[in-house]
Formats: C-alpha cells, sequence, structure tokens
C-alpha cells in the first residue's frame, strides 16, 4: 500500500492552512478588509478540501468495514478510477477479499472432505453442545449403530430412550470403553469414548462409538478359517497315513484268520504297523497340547528389569551352542540404562524362541551372523531387534507366519511365533517383522 502520496497532500494542505491562517490573522491586525474577505474565502475552501480529502479515505475505510462485517468478500472496488491514493486503497481492499475468499474456499474444500471421510468410515461420531443439546455434526453410523433416526437435539434421545441416552450421553468415558447397549431387537457391544472441548464460550462434547460386534465377529471368523485350515492339514497329514496303514494290517489279519493254512501272518510287520500307528497317535496327542499351550499364557509376573542383565542370561544360555554351528551372534544395548517392567521369563521365551529361528534361517549361509540389538526410538518406544542374514522368509507365507500351528519347517509345531504375538499383547507391545528373501530378516519387539 502507498501512503507517501496521501501523507505528502495532506502535509501540504496542513501548511496551506497554517498560512491562510497567519495571513488572516496578519491583515486582520493591519485592518486590511479586501485581503481579509479573500484570505477567508480561500480559507474556507481548504478546510472545506482538507475535510472532503481526509473523509473521502475514511468513507472507503467504512465501507470495506461494512462489507467484513457482514461477511461480503464478494465486493470490488474500482482501481481504475478516482484519485491516486484512494485507488492504492482500493486495490489494497481488493487484495484482502482475494485472500480471505481464497482461505474461505480451502477451508470449505477440507470441510467436504473431513465430512466426506467421517460419513465413510463405519465408526459413529456425534458433536453436541453441552448446555442446549443441540447437535453441531453428526454422522449416518452414527443413528445407524444406535438405532435411532436423525435429530437436532439429543433431548430426542432423552424422551424416546432414557437408558440410552444415560449410557451414551450423560455417562463419561474419558478412555476408550466397552459396553453393551439394548436395542429393539438385540443387545449390542460398543466400544466408546468422548471428550469435552471449547470454542468460545460454547462447551461441547464429542462422542465416538463403534459396534464392535462386527468387527470381532469378521475378526473371529477370520481367525478360525486360519486355523481350521492348518489345522485340518496337520490333521490330515497324520489320519491319512494311519488310516491306509491299519487298512492294510486289517486286510492281512482278515486274510489270516479266514486262511491260516495259506496265509503267514509275520509278527514283525503286525509289530512295525502297529508301532507306526502309536507314534502318529503319539504325535496326535502332541499337536493338542500344543493347541491347548496357546491358551496357557494368561497373566503376567511384571518387574522392572535391565536389558543388559536379560541380554546376559540369553547369552550365557544360548551362545556356545550358536557358536558350535559356526554362526556368529552378538547382543548389544545401545544405552546400559534401557529397562522394561516385563515378565523376564516369557519375553526370554520370544527371544529364545527368534534366535533359535534365527539359527534355523542361517544354517545354509556363509558368514552366518545374528544379532540383537536393544535400542530406543524418538517416541521412547524400546525396540528388541533379532537381526540375521539367513535365507529370509518368502512373501508368500510372510503373512501367515504368526497363524497357529502354520509353519513351512519340516519339523516343529508351528505355535512358537504365535505365542511370541501372543506374549507381546499381553505386554501392551507389538512383535513387527521385515524381511527380503535370501537376504536376512528383521524380528523387532516393541513395548
Amino acid at each position: 500500500m502507498n501512503y507517501k502520496s496521501y501523507i505528502f497532500w495532506l502535509f501540504f494542505r496542513v501548511l496551506l492552512l497554517v498560512g491562510a491562517i497567519l495571513a488572516l490573522v496578519y491583515f486582520i491586525y493591519n485592518d486590511q478588509s479586501t485581503y481579509i474577505v479573500i484570505i477567508s474565502i480561500a480559507l474556507l475552501y481548504l478546510l472545506i478540501n482538507t475535510y472532503t480529502f481526509v473523509k473521502r479515505r475514511f468513507v472507503a475505510i467504512d465501507d470495506f468495514f461494512e462489507a467484513v462485517k457482514y461477511r461480503d468478500f464478494s465486493r470490488w472496488f474500482p482501481e481504475d478510477r478516482g484519485p491516486k491514493d484512494i485507488r492504492f486503497l482500493y486495490t489494497g481492499f481488493n487484495e484482502i477479499n482475494r485472500t480471505i475468499k481464497d482461505i474461505n474456499s480451502q477451508n470449505e474444500a477440507q470441510y467436504v472432505y473431513l465430512q466426506k471421510i467421517l460419513e465413510m468410515v463405519d465408526i459413529g461420531i456425534i458433536a453436541y453442545n453441552l448446555e442446549t443439546g443441540d447437535v453441531l455434526w453428526s454422522n449416518e453410523p452414527f443413528g445407524d449403530i444406535l438405532d435411532v433416526p436423525s435429530f437436532k437435539n439429543i433431548r430426542f434421545v432423552e424422551n424416546r430412550k432414557p437408558e440410552l441416552y444415560n449410557t451414551v450421553f450423560e455417562t463419561y468415558h474419558r478412555e476408550p470403553d466397552s459396553i453393551s447397549i439394548a436395542l429393539q431387537n438385540e443387545t449390542i457391544k460398543i466400544l466408546i469414548s468422548d471428550t469435552v472441548f471449547q470454542v468460545k464460550d460454547d462447551a461441547f462434547k464429542l462422542i465416538v462409538i463403534q459396534d464392535i460386534d462386527n468387527t470381532l465377529n469378521k475378526n473371529e471368523s477370520e481367525s478360525w478359517k486360519k486355523l481350521l485350515s492348518v489345522m485340518t492339514h496337520e490333521i490330515m497329514n497324520s489320519i491319512a497315513p494311519i488310516s491306509s496303514l491299519a487298512d492294510t494290517l486289517q486286510q492281512n489279519l482278515q486274510l489270516a484268520i479266514e486262511h491260516p493254512e495259506e496265509t503267514r501272518l509275520e509278527l514283525e510287520d503286525l509289530n512295525a504297523g502297529v508301532k507306526t500307528i502309536k507314534n502318529r497317535s503319539e504325535g496326535l496327542l502332541k499337536f493338542a497340547k500344543t493347541y491347548r499351550s496357546l491358551s496357557k499364557v494368561t497373566h503376567l509376573n511384571l518387574q522392572r528389569v535391565k536389558i543388559e542383565d536379560l541380554f546376559s542370561n540369553i547369552q550365557l544360555l544360548m551362545e556356545p551352542s550358536i557358536k558350535a554351528k559356526a554362526i556368529n551372534i552378538t547382543f548389544e544395548v545401545t544405552s546400559p540404562k534401557l529397562e522394561l517392567d516385563i515378565d523376564a521369563h516369557l519375553i526370554e521365551q520370544v527371544l529364545i524362541n527368534l534366535i533359535l529361528n534365527a539359527v534355523d534361517a542361517c544354517k545354509s549361509t556363509d558368514h552366518s551372523q545374528i544379532k540383537v540389538l536393544a535400542s530406543q526410538n524418538p517416541n521412547r518406544d524400546i525396540v528388541i531387534k533379532v537381526i540375521d542374514n539367513g535365507s529370509g522368509i518368502p512373501k508368500a507365507i510372510l503373512e501367515n507366519i504368526f497363524v497357529p500351528f502354520f509353519t513351512s519347517k519340516t519339523t516343529g509345531s508351528g505355535i512358537g511365533l504365535s505365542l511370541c504375538k501372543q506374549i507381546m499383547l499381553l505386554h501392551k507391545g507389538r512383535i513387527i517383522v521385515k524381511s527380503v528373501e535370501g537376504e536376512g530378516s528383521v524380528f523387532s519387539l516393541v513395548f
């Protein structure tokens, strides 16, 4: 904005006014009537001109403020006519209007995007005024989950479903809480949380609900499909040879009973067959026991443990046998002060399992190396990594490695990694795997 011209002309007019006043005083003092009249007319003209000069600027500013007051940012001020200083002022007003219109357009676009996103999610969301109960915003899934039509005030729910109103709107759920609510035809379980926020002088409450029955049913169904698929595969692998062998032995016994003179029963073959059936049956029993072990770990004996001490115990236990296989293993802690609240025995079991898997992956690799590293992320998470340069995990089976009983090995029950994951979940942590076939794997325990 250019104010120099305006300031110059305003200053010039003030100087003329001061000069005219001084001249008027001089001629009055010398009693020169003619000049007094001329100077008075000139002074009056200068006063009117200065007043108009100043006023037109304030009128322009007042027009702009009035437009802002009524949020009329579509108004356009002429930049090509009028005094130069006013044109500069109008140019500035138009720039402000353009900027505000751009900001409003961006805000409207963001609001539309946010609204569409919130309408697409299957989570119910509502925000309402705590004092009046007026709904600020609500998406369709909120009404669908609670089986209520669209409403503009929460008193609508209070009048029709007071019990539901007390549970959802009157009760505070600072932390996500799983509750059961009774609808017309069924009782469903929802996950609910809420928060209160302030906008100027008004307090609003935001409630988020999710129907976790459907989510749990879907996840449970998928888990059972995977579990049954693996169990069926394992059981069929054992049942098929048992059935075939039992059928062969039964036929031999039948022939020996019906034709004792013609058929000679080989007791050694019979003993070997029965022994094989016994071994496979024991294998099935062992398989069933490993399934039961998945549900045994249900509680933790937490204690503060230094990671250095944890690593020392595992290193003392495993390093000799691993180095005997020509595999180099190292343990490293970035800071001796790193500590965790864990069940040491269970986390030791997890690490031993991961290290043994790494040993198995490195058995056919030259210059095999396993590294167990503990560090702290910038977000304060403590991470323990088991890194190997072994054969890696094929991409096709990577997503199934935590499924119970799934295994790509010729031996093993397939529950090791499942137990590892269960133990980490009990610690409210997670286990992450990154693997490239032919290059190695990294298993990360995040606490």
